[in-house]
């Protein structure tokens, strides 16, 4: 049969299903495979907070989203134009993000009494006329697995694991994506089984015949690869670049890596790739607690490795004296904090930026260091890799902050040739005849780095305040007085080593909107709108958030007004309002998710007077 095939310049997809469905699976090759086309893409897998929801329930939706094209791709996508839906549960938790006339794709087999009554509902979607306003089509995907392989003896049970290979087949087929990057996965996955591997490729071609013989799908789609910068790439997820920008750190830097750390999501990730990385000369310590976690880590440091820890916010709590510790010995050390919804154990597997005064004053004393924050997934290996130089060469620890989002979050990254890597050289106390524990650098008033068992550089450590100069404990109010100033003096001179603060857009004018982190590309979005619809609005997003770039005062003193989206209740917008008095205005939304682009740009509308923008 005849199909149409339209070209688009974008798509944004979601799979939606029970946790046990294998949604992030299915999102992820589908992902990977848009990547080996030359698509840029950005994605937001969405997980259930509940451990073994019961299945069929809303608590147990699963959910993956890509958006991908042959263009400049900055966020996963306001709304869906696909939504793929395995239960009633997944359709009902999700179909408020499918934009209107959009396509939903469901498993018709799934919308029985026990399934509807599990998700809430007293009618079914299919036949109540709620679904009206999309366009719906309802495809027996478990019928149609079970057929696939019913002449392989398998249970009941394997057979419906399967069954996201058939929805993922028909993607492919709709989306005129090859099957041979899923057929290659299945293979090297499943290779000591290959009952599994026959299964699973037949439901994967299933659904992809399905698409193409059915009569139901009038039209396929194209969508061309992306004009990238030349290079070599690859997908990657922000918690992978993170780890690749540790090692490369420590390898530039020619120390051994040490991260200890403690499970916790969304930031174990981090601990499970460098553990496959021992060739790297990477020690990866699995710790019982947070504490432990980032005690070993100082440990490392102070025996002259790259020391680094990795968390999220509770887990930041816990090493809060411990990070005051190791301000006190002043040595490197690299805190990665991968935020997530709070107070409290809050929305674990959701994304937030709440951890920023957290990061920048939350410790007891006067204990400040400095704080960098990624803005994309791929961001987070140059962010990282910052982090550990400044960290060694102001001897200093640094809070590197990611969000869910990112780290879980996937984009095509433009792999560095790493002698373009900047420098990290390091230098060992070794003459005993100069050295002093506590004596400084003119320039960044770091203190050497001496390690355990050098003859004749036995110093003092510990939490009890220093002698300048000496290192010895010390009591005296004047002499703590002078280290408090110290230290932070050598943190405000950070700012003589980090570039200075750019602006997208006009120098000065009626409104900068000021961002930090994840909300990057929401934000560059929304004011790519506004400005294509000719209004002068300009953007600064912000990477050093302790200290602040030097210009950073003079740059927001040229606008009318400051914009300062994020998503916490108002951290950063009091950090500006307090160090340069600017009476800046809030765009605060703390749902778990990204911000999205059209409500920052209707914001920005609603600052510039403009009606209906």
């Amino acid at each position: 049969m005849g199909r149409t095939v339209k070209t688009l310049e974008d798509v944004t997809i979601r799979f939606a299903g029970d946790s046990g469905d294998g949604m992030q699976l299915t999102g992820t090759q589908f992902t990977n495979t848009a990547a080996a086309l030359g698509n840029d893409l950005s994605t937001l897998p969405d997980y259930p907070a509940e451990i073994r929801a019961p299945a069929g329930t809303t608590y147990g939706v699963s959910g993956f989203q890509i958006h991908f094209g042959s263009t400049d791709i900055l966020t996963p996508g306001d709304t869906c134009d696909v939504l793929v839906a395995m239960n009633p549960a997944a359709l009902i938790t999700n179909v408020k993000m499918l934009r209107e006339n959009g396509t939903v794709i469901v498993n018709e087999d799934a919308f029985n009494e026990k399934n509807l009554k599990l998700a809430g509902l007293t009618t079914n979607p299919l036949e109540d006329g709620s679904l009206s306003r999309f366009q719906v089509y309802k495809v027996p995907i478990s019928k149609m697995t079970s057929n696939a392989i019913a002449d392989m003896n398998l249970s009941t049970k394997f057979v419906d694991k399967t069954k996201n290979f058939f929805a993922l087949g028909l993607m492919y087929w709709m989306y005129n994506r090859p099957l041979d990057q899923s057929i290659r996965y299945i293979q090297d996955k499943f290779k000591k089984d290959p009952q599994v591997i026959e299964a699973n490729t037949r439901v994967l071609h299933a659904g992809y015949n399905y698409g193409d013989t059915v009569e139901i799908f009038t039209t396929r789609y194209e969508v061309k690869p992306a004009k990238l910068s030349p290079g070599k790439y690859r997908n990657i997820m922000g918690n992978v670049a993170t780890a690749l920008g540790l090692v490369a750190a420590a390898k530039k830097a020619g120390l051994e890596l040490f991260l200890g750390s403690y499970p916790i999501t969304p930031a174990s990730d981090i601990l499970h790739e460098l553990s496959t990385m021992k060739n790297f000369g990477v020690k990866t310590f699995q710790a019982e607690d947070e504490i432990a976690a980032i005690c070993s880590a100082i440990g490392a440091s102070y025996a002259g490795a790259l020391g680094a820890t990795t968390t999220s916010g509770p887990g930041m709590a816990l090493k809060t004296e411990a990070i005051g510790l190791a301000i006190m010995l002043e040595l490197p050390l690299v805190i990665v904090n991968v935020q997530r919804g709070g107070p409290s154990t809050g929305l674990p597997t959701k994304t937030e930026q709440a951890d920023l005064l957290q990061a920048v004053v939350g410790r007891n004393g006067e204990a400040p260091l400095c704080v960098i924050a990624a803005s994309t997934p791929a961001d987070c290996f140059s962010t990282v890799y910052e982090a550990a130089r400044l960290s060694i060469k102001f001897m200093t620890p640094v809070i590197c902050l990611t969000d869910g989002y990112v780290a879980n979050g996937a984009e095509p990254w433009l792999i560095p040739n790493v002698n373009d890597l900047p420098e990290i050289p390091v230098t060992f106390a070794k003459d005993k005849a100069t050295f002093q524990p506590y004596a400084r650098d003119e320039k960044t008033l770091s203190r050497p780095w001496a390690i355990p068992g050098t003859p004749g550089l036995e110093h003092r450590i510990g939490g009890l305040e220093k002698e300048h100069i000496t290192g010895n404990i010390n009591y005296d109010p004047d002499n703590h007085d002078f280290m408090i100033k110290l230290r932070g003096e050598k943190i405000e001179r950070i700012a003589d080593d980090i570039p200075l603060q750019t602006v997208e857009g006009d120098s000065e004018g009626d409104l900068l909107v000021l961002g930090w982190g994840s909300t990057y590309g929401s934000i560059k979005s929304a004011i790519a709108e506004v400005r294509e619809a000719g209004y002068s609005v300009s953007h600064a997003h912000l990477r050093y958030l302790n200290p602040f770039p030097k210009n950073l005062g003079e740059i927001l003193y040229k606008f009318k007004t400051v914009l300062i989206p994020e998503i916490n209740n108002g951290q950063l917008i009091k950090l500006i309002r307090s160090k340069y008095l600017v009476p800046a205005i809030g765009f605060n939304m703390v749902r778990g998710l990204p911000l999205r682009s059209e409500e920052i740009e209707q914001k920005i509308y609603d600052i510039l007077g403009v009606k209906n923008g």
